[in-house]
This record gives structure tokens, C-alpha cells and sequence, in this order.
């Protein structure tokens, strides 16, 4: 039996799906530094079944699936690239249960939607969780359109986990969701925890809220308010409309890393810091090594954030798209950095985008203004040089043990092609 921690207690978590089950597994995973939580993951047989699948198929298969059902959605952030798509791109219901039939098959048992805001597609949504019950979900969402009937429907389904978007108190928050959105956000998360629903929160952090949302009064106020986990994103750039002057420095990225990792460890409560915890999860996970991007318009990305494919979903089976040349290409120019601390290749490591770039057939997916790599290049190679002297600080302040740990588990995780 699976324990979980969680604000006040702690809670068994049974082994069959359930929506608190997926808050375990990624807790774990970030903190798979030895084999004992890599196999806690899903078990040891699970894990071994994975290698043996990628063996046989002969690519990389993900833990998990990311899938945006819809482009459309109810808000329009400052400086978010789906505020910039058309609101008409969706994947039908009989393609997205064609793709979760197809990850079953591959093995891949955990799914996140996103979006758009997914909650667009409500019903199907929910129809999807209950055809596939076998499945892990998990959506990020801003929340605003969950009600009771619908809190009702994932206490009742238990397989749904949902990560609710918030970016500080009030003031931060509204800046760029819209005024009367932190309102909206925080009645949500009290329906959820009056239901006893386990839930999750995303914070998108930027140049203008890094101090507020790694206090410890601004993290304590979520757990208060009902939250078991909590994943963080920093902002980037995708897209021509992109505000650059939202980028976090070089030294609040630092703040908000150092302040996550005290908080963790000192509270017992799993956050996720996504740029900044290459060293847990062992560099970039992008393209099939643990997990891969569909979105609404049925292109395979990389990553939610890398916004270039070869290969759409509308014309071929997931298990030939997660082959294709691009995610191969993708896959073998990795790692993008010896040092985990500058693992992705959009913001540490441009000029990956160079080679990435090379692979024949590849396109912008950026639904409305199509974006060069070389473009892509010119904005964040300046943040990438500000960034490399304090990652190599972070790096060698793990000590020499940690680097090799990290290094030999690297060759590991990381799949060879055929």
C-alpha cells in the first residue's frame, strides 16, 4: 500500500487508479536519484516491462502522455502563446480515445491534458476518464469552470487529478489572468476541499511574481487551502507575441529553485520545479524519454514548449509517430548539457536548436505565427549566457558523489536507439 502526505495527514493510496495515485508517481519520480524510487515509480515489474517494450519497438516510450484536447480557452494571459491561437483547433473524441487505446498499448498509463483550458471539453473529458478507467489523468487547469456537478463527477470517477493555475495572491494573480480570476481560483480550490479531492497547483513564474509564490506565506496559504502537490513552470517565450520582459533573471530563478528545495524538505510536500530540477529527473524528458506532446492540432512535439514536429496524428498511429525522425533526431542529440541544472534546449542550451533544426520535414506548430528555430534562437541565447555561471554554481555545490550519481544514471535512463 502507497502513502501519501498531504496537509494534516497522511493517506493510503490504493493501488488501482485513483486520482491521488498520480499525485504519488510524480513525487517519486522527482526524486528518483536511486533504483529503489526509479522502480517505486509503478513497481519493479512495470519498470522492467517499459525497457523491455522500448527494446522490442525499438524507440523510447513515455510515462506520459500530454494531450491538448482543445486550443480554445476562457481567459487571455498576458504573454501566453494560447492567447495568441485560433479558438477552432480540437482533436475529436474518436481521435483522443484512438490515442489513449494506442498509449495503452505502448504502456504508457499516465495522460495530463492541457491546453487551451481542457475543462473547454468537459464531458468528453470525463467520458474519456471513465472509457479508460485503467488510466491516470490529469489536467492543468485555471479551474474556473469546475462546479459542483463537476467535483461531484471526479470525487465519483477517481482516476482525474487536477492542477489548478495560480500565480500569487490577488494582485499577482489578476496581473496576468484577468481581474477577479484569483476569486474565482481560491472558491474552486474550497469546493475541492470541502469534497475531500486531492488536487494539485501550477504556478507559471516570471520576472514579476518570483519573490510571492516561493514564500513560504504564499505556499502555505495553497496547502492550506486544500493543495497536495505542486508543479512550477517558468515563463517562456514561444511565439511572436511573447512578452520577453516577463523572463525570470538569472538570480530570482535561482530564489525560486533554492526556496522550493528548502520548502520540500522541511515540509515533507512535493513540488516540482521544472526548469530546475534536471538533476532529479536527469536532464531534458522531452520527445518519448519520458514524456511527449500532442497538441490540438494532432502534431507530436517534443515538448509542450517546443513547438516544432514532423509528424501529425490525423495521418498516422501513435506508435509511428513516436518513431518518427524528428523525435529520433530529437532523442539522440541529448543531453543538451552536461550540467542538469541547463537541461532544455529552448532556454539553457539554444544552440541545440541548430542541429534540431537540421532534421528534414520539420515545421513550426505554433498554431498562429509560425516560429524559426533561429528566431526562437536570437531570443533566449542572451538568457542562456546569464543563466550558465550560476547553473555551474548550482552544479558544483552538489558535490562530486551527487554529479556521479547523476551521470551514471543518466546512461541509464536515457534509451539507444537501434
Amino acid at each position: 500500500m502507497r502513502y501519501l502526505n498531504f496537509p494534516g495527514g497522511r493517506e493510503k493510496i490504493p493501488p488501482y487508479p485513483h486520482h491521488k495515485n498520480f499525485v504519488y508517481r510524480s513525487s517519486v519520480f522527482f526524486k528518483a536519484n536511486n533504483l529503489f524510487n526509479l522502480f517505486a515509480i509503478n513497481g519493479v515489474k512495470y519498470a522492467l516491462k517499459r525497457k523491455w517494450l522500448q527494446f522490442r519497438h525499438g524507440f523510447s516510450i513515455p510515462y506520459i502522455l500530454l494531450i491538448d484536447p482543445t486550443s480554445a480557452c476562457n481567459l487571455k494571459c498576458t504573454g501566453c502563446w494560447a492567447a495568441d491561437y485560433s479558438k477552432t483547433a480540437n482533436l475529436s473524441f474518436e481521435k483522443l480515445d484512438e490515442i489513449l487505446t494506442d498509449a495503452k498499448k505502448l504502456g504508457v498509463y499516465d495522460i495530463i491534458f492541457s491546453g487551451g483550458e481542457p475543462l473547454m471539453r468537459k464531458d468528453d473529458i470525463l467520458n474519456l476518464c471513465k472509457k479508460h478507467s485503467s488510466l491516470s489523468f490529469a489536467m492543468f487547469t485555471n479551474g474556473i469552470l469546475i462546479d459542483e456537478n463537476f467535483a461531484n463527477e471526479l470525487a465519483s470517477i477517481g482516476n482525474l487529478n487536477v492542477f489548478i493555475s495560480i500565480e500569487g495572491f490577488r494582485e499577482k494573480t489578476d496581473f496576468r489572468r484577468g481581474e477577479g480570476t484569483f476569486d474565482k481560483v481560491i472558491k474552486v480550490m474550497e469546493l475541492l476541499k470541502s469534497k475531500k479531492i486531492g488536487f494539485g497547483f501550477s504556478i507559471c513564474y516570471h520576472s514579476q511574481n518570483c519573490e510571492e509564490i516561493s514564500s513560504d506565506k504564499f505556499l502555505d496559504f495553497l496547502r492550506e487551502s486544500g493543495a497536495w502537490i505542486g508543479w512550477l513552470f517558468n515563463y517562456m517565450p514561444m511565439g511572436k507575441g511573447a512578452d520577453l520582459s516577463l523572463i525570470a533573471s538569472p538570480s530570482q530563478r535561482r530564489l525560486v529553485y533554492e526556496r522550493i528545495m528548502s520548502y520540500q524538505k522541511r515540509e515533507d510536500f512535493t513540488l516540482i520545479d521544472f526548469a530546475n530540477m534536471g538533476h532529479f529527473a536527469f536532464g531534458c524528458v522531452a520527445a518519448g524519454n519520458e514524456y511527449a506532446h500532442i497538441n490540438s492540432n494532432g502534431d507530436l512535439e517534443p515538448c509542450a514548449f517546443f513547438h516544432y514536429s514532423d509528424t501529425n496524428l490525423h495521418t498516422m498511429r501513435l506508435k509511428e509517430a513516436l518513431s518518427s525522425n524528428f523525435y529520433r533526431h530529437f532523442r539522440r542529440q541529448k543531453p543538451f548539457s552536461s550540467n542538469p541544472f541547463m537541461p532544455c534546449p529552448i532556454m539553457d542550451a539554444p544552440e541545440a536548436l541548430s542541429e534540431l533544426s537540421k532534421c528534414a520535414n520539420v515545421k513550426s506548430t505554433h498554431l498562429q505565427h509560425c516560429e524559426l528555430m533561429e528566431e526562437l534562437y536570437k531570443k533566449t541565447k542572451p538568457v542562456s549566457v546569464e543563466w550558465e555561471p550560476v547553473a555551474n554554481e548550482l552544479f558544483s555545490l552538489l558535490g562530486k558523489r551527487e554529479r556521479r550519481k547523476i551521470a551514471l544514471f543518466s546512461k541509464f535512463l536515457m534509451f539507444k536507439e537501434k
